[in-house]
This record gives C-alpha cells, structure tokens and sequence, in this order.
C-alpha cells in the first residue's frame, strides 16, 4: 500500500523546533509498537512529507496554531503573523501527491495544525487540545484519504489488512 507519511515521525529534523517525532526512536512507545511501526515502513510504499516545510517555512521556525478553525480559516505565530497560506500551500501540496500517487491512506503527526487528525492545539498557545484537525489532515479527509496518527499504528495495520493493500516488493 502508498502510504504519506510525515516526515517527522520518520526520523527528519523538520518539526518547527527543528527535532522531529520519530516513532523508531520516541520512549513512549513501547518495543512491540516500534516494531509495528517498523514493519509497517517495510511492507509497504512510504511516500515522506511535511506539509510546513512544502508550504515555504523553514526549519526552524516560530510555533503556530490555528486560531480560526472554521472557515476562513486562520493559522498564526504567537506574535501574530499569519502564515495561513503556508499550511493551505503545503495542505494542497500533500493531496496533490496524493492524487497523483493514487495514495488512498496517511500517517500523520498528531496534533499539529496541519496533521492533526483528531485534536489541534486550540489557538491560544496555551498547550490545550481541542477537537478539530490540522489543514492537512482535514483535506485529505475531505477527499477520501484516510489519515491515522502515531499512536493509531494499530489501527492503521488493520486497516492495511483489511484492505489487502499491502505494497508487494
């Protein structure tokens, strides 16, 4: 199966502070789950991006966080700037790869304004989820793309299966 996953989790220096989530190498999960995670990469077609970064920001760069979660949305730095069209930018950029791939399923970074699929931070910087996802994630949805998160490795494996989409090498 063709997967787009964020960079980030795979190990690449990309996260606005510069570090990145890696699964493989993250202490809260547990051995069974890297392995799961592991297994994962090598059974099927990895397609590695950041949505930030193909949107223009570098790396690093000042936190941000949706403050519009509706329509028009809003995406701002804590000093105010906007930077909504970077995550719009790098949104399109991820489906576009995906549509052209035929990508039918991603994993994604949680909680991040663009790849959070469940929760984003709330907009005031003060560390408090909410339910609503990122730009990315929420685009992909509106298109078909099923997006998982880190801690839903489980989930993702048995959607892969039940799918029979496994990426034959």
């Amino acid at each position: 199966m063709k997967i787009l996953v964020s960079s980030c989790l795979l190990g690449e220096d990309v996260r606005y502070d510069g570090a990145n989530s890696s699964v493989a190498y993250d202490p809260k999960f547990s051995f069974s789950i890297k392995e799961l995670f592991m297994d994962i990469l090598c059974e099927n077609e990895i397609y590695s991006f950041c949505p930030e970064v193909a949107g223009g920001l570098s790396v690093p760069r000042d936190p941000a966080e949706i403050t519009s979660h509706e329509k028009p949305f809003k995406i701002q730095k804590e000093n105010g700037e906007d930077v909504t069209i970077n995550f719009l930018l790098g949104a399109k950029k991820a489906l576009d790869i995906c549509q052209e791939e035929n990508i039918k399923v991603a994993l994604l970074k949680s909680n991040s304004p663009s790849c959070g699929n469940i929760q984003t931070y709330d907009g005031t910087f003060s560390g408090k989820l909410i339910e609503s996802s990122g730009m990315t994630a929420r685009l992909l949805n509106e298109n078909g793309i099923t997006v998982f998160n880190e801690n839903q490795l489980k989930e993702l494996n048995k959607f892969i299966k039940t799918n029979n989409l496994t990426f034959a090498r």
